[in-house]
C-alpha cells in the first residue's frame, strides 16, 4: 500500500478519536441532569452549626456533621472559613467527631470538645494551636462535660462538669486477675427518691450526681470548683473583667417542682462565696447571661408560670449587674408578643440584639433597653439562628424552604452565604416549591401553615396530600429546609405542615389556647387546614394521610379518632391514654399543674377528655403505623403500644415499630432511613393503591 494513502487512513481515524475524545469532553462539562430526591441523597446532606467568629473577626469556626452509611453513625468536625468566603477547609478529623469550637479572647487558639482517643477517655476539651500543629487535650476529667466557656484574658477555662456515677463499675482491663473472659458483674439497682426522676437521653435522674462549675487553668491544668454549693450550677458567663462569674442555679426546697431558677454571681476564684442576682420570684430560664460591655448590667430571659411551661414563651429582662434594684422586661420586646431568644449588648452596649419568633420566621431585632421600638434587621420569610458576631463580623445559621442551612454573613439587612456544603447536592436535585397558605378555622380564628406540592406539580391537578403534623406543640414550621417534606414531594405527594393552636410564633393567647384542653383547637385547626387545600384543587379529597411524631403522634392519633376521612396515617412518639402517663414519661410538672393530679375528681373529667383517640378507638377507622424508641424517655414507647393492641383488638390494619436502644428522637442514621422507607411504603399502600375508595364516613 502507498506510504501516502496509509498517512490519509491513519490521519483520518486521529481525526474520529478526537471527535469522540471532544464530545465526551463537552458531556462532561455539562451539568448532570437533575433528579429527584432519594434517601441516598438524604444521608448526603450535611448538617451545618456552631457558628463562631474569631476575635478578629476574619475568620468562622463552625461545625459540618455528615452521616457515615458504612459505619452507620454520624460524624462531626471543625470547619474553618473567611469571612469573605474565600477560604473554607476542614480543621479536625477523627472517628469520634468534635463539637463545640470555641474562640480564646486572645485569638490564639481554638478549643473543641471530643471524645477521641486521649490520655483520658470521655468527652474532653482539646486545644488547637492556630499558629498550626496538631490539636492537643487540655482537660482530663473523670466527669461529664457539658459546657465551657473562655475566660477574657486567655488564661482560664469555665467548665461545666456533672458528677461521674458513683456506682459505675471501672471498665475491665486484659490485667485484671479475674480475666477478660470473666462474666460481667450485675448492674447495681436504680434508687429513685426526686419528684421528676426521668430525662430522655440521660436516663434516671439521681439524688447524687450533680453538675457544678469548675475553674481550669491552661497553663498549670489546675481544676478547682468555682463555689461550695450543693446545687447544680450551669450557663456561666465571665464578666467583661473577668473578675466574676454569673451563672444559672435553683436553690429552692425541691428544684424538681419548681423548674426555673435565679442567676447568681461569684468571685472568678475557687472556693468563691456565691449571692443571688435575681430575686427569687423571677423566673429566669436555662440561657446564657449577657454582660453589657461595661459590665455594669445583664440581660438574661424570663419564662412564664410553670404551669404554662408546655406553651410558655421567653421573655427579655435587664438588671444591673451589682444586684441593685429589680429587673426589668424590655418593654420594645413585650409589644412584640413574641418569644425571644439569644440575647446579646452590642459592642457599644447601647442596644441588645435577640432573635424573634415570629409566624414562621425567625429573624433579628435589636432594642434599646432604654426605650424606643424593636427595629427589625430583616424581614420575612426568615429563619436564622446561632447568632454570633466580633470585631465587623456578624454571622447566624440560615437557608430556605429550598436550602439546607448554612453559614451566611447578616450585612445591611440580607445575608451572604459564606459556606457551599450543600451546593454541589442541590445542583443534582429537584427541589419543591413550598408556599405559605392561611385559612379560617372553625370558630373563625386564622390560621397559618406551609404547603408544599409535588415536584413537577400541575396546576390543576389533585394530588394525594399528606397532613405532616409538626410537635412540640411550642414549636412551629417554618421557612427552612425539611428533608421529610421534600422526600414526600419528591414521590408525588403535596405536603401540609399546620401552626394550629398552641404553636409558637402567634402570641400569647394563640399558644395558651390549648391549655388543658389537648385535641380540641389543634384539631379543628388541623381540619381546617385540609380543607383549604382540598378547596385549592391541590389536594384530592379521596387520597389524604395524616402523621407526625410526638405531640405530632398525639395530635395524629386525635385526628384519627375525629376524622375518618384519612386512609393512611403514621402515628411516632405519640400518647392516648394520658393518665396511663403519670410518673412514667419526663413531664411530671405539667401532669401537676396543667392538667392536675388524677386522683383529683375534675382533673379525671379532663383526663378522660383528653385520651379521646384510646377511649373511643373503636371510632378508628384508618390504617395506622405506630413507631417509638425503645428507650424514649420523653414519650415512652408505651403510648404507641397501646394504640397498637387497640387497633388490632379491633381488626384495622396496623403496625408497630419499636427503633432498639433509641431515645426520643431517632438518631442512628439506617433506623433514620427505615423510617422514611417505612412511612412512604405505608402511605403508597393506601393512598396509591389502585381502586382507592372514598369512605362514606367523614368528620365526626
Amino acid at each position: 500500500m502507498p506510504k501516502c494513502v496509509i498517512d490519509s487512513t491513519f490521519a483520518k481515524r486521529i481525526q474520529v478519536l478526537l471527535f469522540v475524545a471532544a464530545s465526551a469532553a463537552a458531556l462532561a462539562a455539562q451539568p448532570a441532569a437533575k433528579h429527584l430526591l432519594t434517601l441516598d441523597d438524604m444521608a448526603r446532606i450535611r448538617s451545618v452549626r456552631d457558628p463562631q467568629c474569631s476575635p478578629d473577626g476574619g475568620s468562622i469556626a463552625y461545625v459540618v456533621s455528615t452521616i457515615d452509611v458504612k459505619e452507620d453513625k454520624s460524624n462531626a468536625h471543625i470547619w474553618m472559613a473567611s469571612l469573605d468566603g474565600k477560604s473554607d477547609r476542614q480543621v479536625t478529623a477523627s472517628q469520634d467527631s468534635e463539637s463545640s469550637p470555641r474562640w480564646s479572647r486572645d485569638g490564639k487558639y481554638l478549643a473543641f470538645t471530643s471524645s477521641r482517643p486521649g490520655p483520658t477517655k470521655g468527652n474532653q476539651v482539646w486545644l488547637l494551636d492556630r499558629s498550626g500543629g496538631e490539636a492537643v487535650q487540655l482537660t482530663d476529667l473523670k466527669g461529664r462535660l457539658q459546657d465551657y466557656e473562655w475566660s477574657p484574658d486567655s488564661k482560664r477555662l469555665a467548665l461545666v462538669v456533672g458528677d461521674p456515677d458513683p456506682d459505675a463499675e471501672p471498665p475491665a482491663s486484659g490485667n485484671d486477675a479475674a480475666g477478660a473472659g470473666a462474666k460481667p458483674k450485675a448492674p447495681k439497682p436504680i434508687v429513685i427518691d426526686r419528684y421528676k426522676y426521668k430525662q430522655d437521653g440521660q436516663g434516671y435522674l439521681l439524688s447524687n450526681r450533680h453538675s457544678y462549675i469548675y475553674l481550669f487553668d491552661i497553663a498549670t491544668k489546675k481544676l478547682d470548683r468555682l463555689t461550695t454549693g450543693k446545687w447544680d450550677e450551669s450557663v456561666p458567663s465571665w464578666s467583661p473583667d473577668g473578675a466574676r462569674i454569673a451563672f444559672f442555679s435553683n436553690h429552692a426546697d425541691d428544684p424538681d417542682r419548681e423548674p426555673s431558677g435565679q442567676i447568681f454571681i461569684a468571685d472568678a476564684k475557687p472556693g468563691s462565696a456565691i449571692a443571688p442576682l435575681t430575686p427569687a420570684a423571677t423566673r429566669v430560664g436555662r440561657s446564657r447571661i449577657a454582660w453589657s460591655p461595661d459590665g455594669k448590667r445583664i440581660a438574661f430571659l424570663e419564662t412564664d408560670d410553670k404551669k404554662f411551661d408546655a406553651y410558655g414563651m421567653e421573655h427579655l429582662a435587664i438588671m444591673s449587674a451589682d444586684g441593685s434594684g429589680t429587673p426589668a422586661l424590655v418593654k420594645a420586646t413585650e409589644d412584640l408578643d413574641r418569644g425571644v431568644s439569644a440575647p446579646r449588648f452590642s459592642a457599644d452596649g447601647r442596644s441588645i440584639n435577640v432573635l424573634v419568633t415570629d409566624d414562621q420566621s425567625v429573624y433579628p431585632v435589636r432594642v434599646n433597653p432604654d426605650g424606643g421600638a424593636a427595629v427589625r434587621l430583616m424581614t420575612s420569610p426568615v429563619v436564622v439562628s446561632s447568632w454570633t458576631s466580633e470585631a465587623g463580623c456578624s454571622a447566624v445559621l440560615g437557608g430556605g424552604d429550598a436550602r439546607p442551612t448554612e453559614v451566611q454573613a447578616m450585612e445591611g439587612g440580607a445575608l451572604r452565604q459564606i459556606t457551599h456544603q450543600n451546593d454541589a447536592l442541590l445542583a443534582e436535585l429537584h427541589i419543591a416549591p413550598s408556599e405559605a397558605v392561611s385559612f379560617k378555622s372553625k370558630d373563625g380564628t386564622e390560621v397559618h401553615g406551609l404547603l408544599t406540592k409535588p415536584v413537577g406539580y400541575v396546576e390543576g391537578t389533585k394530588v394525594p396530600l399528606l397532613l405532616r403534623i409538626h410537635g412540640g406543640p411550642n414549636g412551629q414550621d417554618e421557612h427552612a429546609f425539611s428533608g421529610e417534606r421534600q422526600w414526600f414531594a419528591a414521590n408525588g405527594y403535596a405536603v401540609l405542615a399546620v401552626n394550629y393552636r398552641g404553636s409558637a410564633g402567634r402570641g400569647t393567647k394563640y399558644s395558651h389556647a390549648i391549655f388543658a384542653d389537648w385535641g380540641h383547637y389543634e384539631v379543628e385547626d388541623l381540619q381546617a387546614g385540609v380543607d383549604h387545600v382540598i378547596k385549592m384543587g391541590v389536594a384530592d379529597p379521596d387520597r389524604l394521610g395524616v402523621g407526625g411524631w410526638s405531640y405530632g403522634g398525639i395530635l395524629t392519633d386525635y385526628m384519627i379518632a375525629s376524622d375518618r376521612r384519612f386512609k393512611a396515617a403514621t402515628s411516632g412518639a405519640g400518647t392516648a391514654f394520658t393518665v396511663a402517663f403519670y410518673g412514667t414519661d419526663q413531664y411530671i410538672i405539667q401532669y401537676d399543674y396543667e392538667i392536675g393530679p388524677p386522683w383529683n375528681a375534675k382533673s379525671w373529667e379532663t383526663y378522660q377528655k383528653i385520651s379521646y383517640p384510646f377511649l373511643h378507638a373503636d371510632r378508628i377507622k384508618t390504617p395506622t403505623l405506630f413507631l417509638g424508641g425503645e428507650r424514649d424517655f420523653n414519650v415512652p414507647v408505651q403510648g404507641g403500644q397501646q394504640m397498637y393492641q387497640a387497633l388490632r383488638s379491633l381488626g384495622i390494619d396496623t403496625q408497630l415499630i419499636i427503633y432498639p436502644n433509641e431515645n426520643h428522637g431517632i438518631s442512628r442514621p439506617s433506623y433514620v432511613r427505615d423510617r422514611y422507607e417505612r412511612y412512604l411504603a405505608w402511605y403508597d399502600k393506601y393512598l396509591k393503591a389502585k381502586g382507592t375508595t372514598t369512605s362514606a364516613a367523614g368528620k365526626d
